[in-house]
């Protein structure tokens, strides 16, 4: 039996824009991909603490060292520049495997910077 588990999240990240004619997704700074170990392309949930919306998209890279956080797509009409949002990623695994698993939690300042 495969288990879903929180494999890391980007907490209290502020949104830096929206962009609605555009394919979809939500655009991060690769330096947050890196630290919280997402990949683009890799799916993703946002919860939106400002609004309550919830959304599956997946990540693509945003600009190195530029704390962009960017809905785009259908999805920009979901959040509001200045909103915080979590980002969390998910990944199945075995019981003994979820059991010694330890999640990346990635903490930010106002401006996305990893605390």
């Amino acid at each position: 039996m495969q288990l879903t588990m929180l494999k890391s999240k980007i907490h209290m990240a502020t949104l830096t824009g929206t962009e609605l004619y555009y394919q979809g997704s939500i655009a991060i700074d690769q330096d947050l991909l890196d630290a919280a170990g997402m990949l683009p392309g890799e799916q993703v949930h946002v919860l939106n603490v400002n609004n309550g919306s919830r959304l599956v998209t997946y990540t693509i890279s945003g600009e190195r060292g530029t704390g962009i956080i960017e809905l785009n797509g259908p999805a920009a009409h979901l959040g509001n520049s200045g909103d915080q949002v979590v980002i969390i990623s998910y990944a199945q695994m075995s019981e003994d495997e979820a059991k010694a698993y330890q999640p990346v939690i990635v903490h930010v300042d106002s401006d996305n910077r990893k605390k």
